[in-house]
This record gives C-alpha cells, sequence and structure tokens, in this order.
C-alpha cells in the first residue's frame, strides 16, 4: 500500500464530509477511496470512521489519525515548496577545483560578480595543480587548463582555448651574443615545470607545417607555475607557458614572446563535473556564468 496516498485520500475523505465529494474533487473512483481507508484501519487495527448512509463521522481513533495525517501532509508540502525553491535558487556550499595558477591570475576577474549574483552561495575554494578525484574529494566542479582528461567519466564542458607561448625577459634576450632562432633554441635554458614528463623538452611546428621536438638545458625547474613565472620575469632563462599565465606580463613587456610564428602544441580551458542525471543548480549557475565570461576572448595575442 502506498501509505502517503492512503493518507492523502483519508483527509480528502474527512474535509469533503463524503467519499463521493472526495472522489469528485480528486478524479479517484468512490471505490479506490474507500479501499484505501480501509487499508489503513486494516494497517492500524482501529477503525477510523463510522460509515452511514447519510454522513461520516471520525471516531476517537480516526480523529487521533486526522490531527497526526494533517501535520505530516502539511511537513509534506512545505518541504516540496522548499526543495523547489532550493532547485530554482542556488544555495548551500559550492566546492570549486582550479590550478594555482588560474586561481591567482584568473578568478579574481569574474568570481567576484558571481559572488554578488548568487548571494545565497558560500564558495570553498581548492587551488592545486594536481588532478583531483572529484568524487573522493567532494568537489562539485573543478576548471582546468590541459591537452588532456584523464578520466573520462567526469562531463567536460570546453570554456576557452588556451595557446601556449615562449617567452623571455627583455633582460636576458638583451645578454644574447646572437639572435635567437628555432635553430639555436636548444642552446638556451629552459625553466621547466617539473610535474610534467619531460620538462627540458618542447614541440614545435613551424609556419610550413614542419615539426621539431628541441631538449634544452636545465637552469631552474619547480613545481609551481607561478615560480617559474618569476624566475623568468627576473631574465633566469626561457620559459614556456598557457597564455593567461603570462599575458599580463607580455601586455606591459616585461616579458616578450619567442618566436611567434613557431606553434606549441594548444590547450583547452574546461569544466569537468561527476556525470549525474540531475545538475545541481549551484553547478549549472557557475557553469553558465563561467561559459558567458570566457566566450569572448580574454587573453588576445
Amino acid at each position: 500500500m502506498d501509505q502517503f496516498s492512503a493518507m492523502q485520500a483519508f483527509r480528502r475523505v474527512v474535509e469533503q464530509g463524503s467519499f463521493s465529494a472526495a472522489a469528485n474533487l480528486t478524479g479517484q473512483s468512490h471505490t479506490v477511496l474507500s479501499r484505501q481507508v480501509k487499508n489503513l484501519e486494516r494497517q492500524f487495527g482501529s477503525q477510523l470512521l463510522n460509515r452511514t448512509t447519510r454522513r461520516l463521522q471520525l471516531t476517537e481513533a480516526g480523529t487521533l489519525f486526522y490531527r497526526h495525517c494533517v501535520e505530516i501532509l502539511d511537513q509534506m508540502d512545505a518541504m516540496t515548496l522548499e526543495l523547489s525553491e532550493h532547485q530554482q535558487q542556488p544555495c548551500g556550499t559550492l566546492r570549486l577545483s582550479v590550478s594555482s595558477a588560474f586561481g591567482e591570475l584568473e578568478l579574481g576577474h569574474w568570481l567576484p560578480g558571481f559572488v554578488e549574483r548568487f548571494s545565497l552561495l558560500q564558495i570553498e575554494l581548492s587551488c592545486t595543480d594536481r588532478f583531483v578525484d572529484m568524487l573522493e574529494e567532494g568537489i562539485d566542479l573543478c576548471l582546468r587548463v590541459t591537452d588532456h582528461l584523464p578520466d573520462s567519466s567526469l562531463v567536460a564542458r570546453t570554456l576557452a582555448p588556451s595557446d601556449v607561448v615562449l617567452v623571455a625577459a627583455p633582460s636576458y634576450l638583451k645578454r644574447l651574443p646572437t639572435q635567437m632562432t628555432a635553430d639555436n633554441l636548444g642552446e638556451h635554458p629552459l625553466l621547466g615545470y617539473n610535474r610534467l614528463a619531460q620538462p627540458q623538452r618542447l614541440r614545435l611546428t613551424g609556419p610550413t607545417g614542419s615539426q621539431r621536438d628541441v631538449l634544452m638545458p636545465t637552469r631552474v625547474s619547480a613545481n609551481s607555475p607561478m615560480a617559474l613565472r618569476a624566475a623568468a620575469i627576473a631574465g633566469l632563462g626561457i620559459a614556456s607557458f598557457d597564455r593567461f599565465i603570462v599575458h599580463d606580463a607580455l601586455q606591459d613587456q616585461r616579458l616578450v614572446q619567442l618566436l611567434p610564428d613557431w606553434q606549441q602544441p594548444a590547450r583547452t580551458l574546461y569544466a569537468l563535473y561527476p556525470q549525474s542525471r540531475y545538475l545541481a543548480p549551484k553547478v549549472r549557475a557557475l557553469l553558465d556564468y563561467v561559459q558567458d565570461y570566457y566566450r569572448l576572448p580574454r587573453w588576445p595575442t
């Protein structure tokens, strides 16, 4: 027996004063409503209604049951309404994971506007350069710039392309005895990101489509893109970065792009989230917000 439906039927019968009136209201048959009430009486071992040809009358047990029935059904209605409003207005805690460089350089551009628009949300931010286990760590959404997606169980929404650029400080270039070219690039120290499998190797594609792998000597390596950016600005060598990491430094000429006719494999900014039949409103709100923000190019050349 569907006890919830039976309770609703009992309440309607009591409040309408007859099975026939309740049947007309609900569109259910008199027989169905009567069977539901009888099942309740059988379940609780008490007669709930005294039935006569003219009227229905609550028994003592029926009066007690009706009072609790109304309270429970009203609480269910209130819960349904609250959950519906919860679905419409994002609220609660949103757990967001980003890389350390993205958190430091990008979030300040759009996160304040998002927080202001969705004032009922609390943001719990995790900045890490490792790929997180989103289910294990309870992450709702992950923003990553990458050229590979290691976990196919995640949904990946493409937000923006991110080209990779080779840069150096003007102070470093001034010390060079000859002009830098693709042919002599391997003579220069590369500031390597040591989380990569081959931090000292670059793969370049020339203007005619020719490709070459360049193995460069080590001067400084680090597990932090922001530390490597600081080293590059200080003139310690050449570095390869996603453009968003050095966009401001290129704009104010603290860094200079090298060999612009030679391209490195492009990367992509993704929004990653676990597969789910129902996407939580807080996750959908952030997805839509960042997709709208990155719809326009944010790191022009």
